[in-house]
């Protein structure tokens, strides 16, 4: 009954629209009144500070100031130019552009609101010159955008890695194959809808002008080389990689684009402070409701529900995805990762799936969650950018939440999806 009150309190606070902190933070320590009274208040302390005590934790504001870096430079444009130059001949070419120019900032920033921000100012008046429609475009847009999410440096993945104690690096191999399927879904719709509204292709570029463009853009390409090529080379880590990603996007944008002067570094560095801080009380939180879950010992229960059942793991996925589902469309993803995680977690090691292939499908989760009415982040992101309604961005995302689903769907009961790339790297 006091469990069913607490839980009520946080729906409640959620519902009035209070910080993701307090409905978070509130209930949890009502729970720790409640259940725990004998706890010393030092060790609450101990849990929350411990929540973020973790050298890991170290890359998220590095990637989160590095794609803040990149997103008012020249970097960002360059590597739209780049894939513009490759697809933009192609049958529905403006669309693969949105997609693969998301993925390839996503290659060097791992954030979706950057990306969405990034790239609606450059590329939406492009895809309506062209001939997409206004609903079309705008969910383009929003959608293609989750590939940051899975491609790395994913700040999800990292997170997902500190709760679970995953390998970051084979996160990242799985993250890049996932984002790679979910990069060709969409673009297999992009095909299907130029030739519905009859968009033609843009003109083929002659080749001598590609390899300008992709000359030109050897500073931006660098930045995904040192990244990715790094990390996978064993050479740096992947918090080493974020700290060399600041490194060269400041040099880069500063000295050789000069589209960066000390004004502007100023502002972009106290916007990803805050931008930080923000993720990190809610990591530290979480730490503390990661402690209660394992007091309570919620896995064990779950466990022992699930095999009062006879549910198998199957029913058991379906359930994850449900349960993300439904806590995407009102919660942020790093709130959802903290919630859903700890208890679910133990679960799916018992049932002998992999920590990688599961934490692809608690990533996709969250990417549907980002352009899922009500809350979905990226769809407000847009309104802010594009100055649009939101009803017109959620008018066109729908269909992309299909796609979505449908790759959601062969992720989770096709672990190979999930597990070719990091096997193919790390054996």
């Amino acid at each position: 009954m006091i469990f069913a009150l607490i839980l009520c309190l946080a729906v409640l606070l959620l519902v009035a629209g209070f910080e993701m902190l307090l409905v978070l933070g509130v209930p949890a320590l009502a729970y720790k009144e409640m259940f725990y009274e004998r706890l010393p208040d030092a060790a609450v302390v101990q849990k929350i500070v411990g929540g973020i005590d973790h050298s890991t934790l170290l890359a998220i504001p590095f990637f989160i100031f590095a794609a803040n870096l990149m997103g008012s430079g020249q970097i960002a444009r360059q590597l739209i130019n780049v894939v513009k130059a490759l697809v933009g001949h192609t049958r529905g070419g403006m669309g693969h552009v949105v997609v693969g120019g998301s993925m390839a900032f996503g290659s060097v920033s791992g954030s979706a609101p950057a990306t969405v921000a990034a790239m609606g100012r450059m590329v939406y008046p492009e895809l309506r010159k062209v001939g997409y429609s206004e609903k079309f475009s705008l969910g383009l847009l929003v959608s293609s955008a989750e590939t940051a999410l899975l491609i790395p440096p994913s700040i999800t993945l990292i997170v997902y890695g500190w709760i679970t104690g995953t390998s970051i690096a084979k996160l990242f191999a799985g993250g890049l194959g996932i984002g790679v399927v979910l990069g060709i879904a969409f673009s297999v719709y992009v095909v299907l809808q130029a030739i519905r509204d009859g968009v033609k292709p843009m003109p083929r570029m002659p080749w001598s002008e590609r390899f300008k463009t992709i000359w030109d853009a050897k500073w931006a390409l660098g930045m995904p080389v040192i990244i990715l090529g790094g990390i996978y080379s064993g050479i740096i880590t992947p918090t080493e990689a974020a700290a060399v990603s600041v490194v060269y996007a400041i040099l880069v944008e500063m000295f050789v684009f000069r589209a960066l002067d000390l004004k502007g570094l100023a502002k972009i560095t106290e916007d990803s402070a805050i931008n930080t801080s923000i993720i990190f009380v809610l990591l530290a939180i979480g730490g503390l409701i990661s402690f209660f879950v394992t007091l309570a010992q919620v896995p064990a229960g779950i466990i022992s529900f699930l095999d009062a059942a006879d549910a198998g793991v199957i029913a058991f996925l379906i359930a994850v995805n449900i349960c993300f589902f439904i806590a995407g469309m009102f919660i942020d993803p790093n709130s959802t990762l903290l919630i859903l995680v700890p208890p679910l977690y133990p679960v799916a090691m018992s049932f002998g799936i992999d920590p990688v292939h599961f934490g692809m499908l608690v990533t996709l989760n969250v990417c549907l969650g980002m352009i899922t009415p009500p809350f979905g982040l990226d769809i407000f992101v847009a309104s802010s950018t594009l100055n649009k309604p939101v009803t017109k961005i959620i008018a066109g995302v729908w269909p992309f939440v299909i796609v979505n689903l449908i790759v959601l769907l062969l992720v989770t009961y096709v672990p190979e999806i999930s597990l070719f790339v990091p096997k193919l790297i790390y054996g």
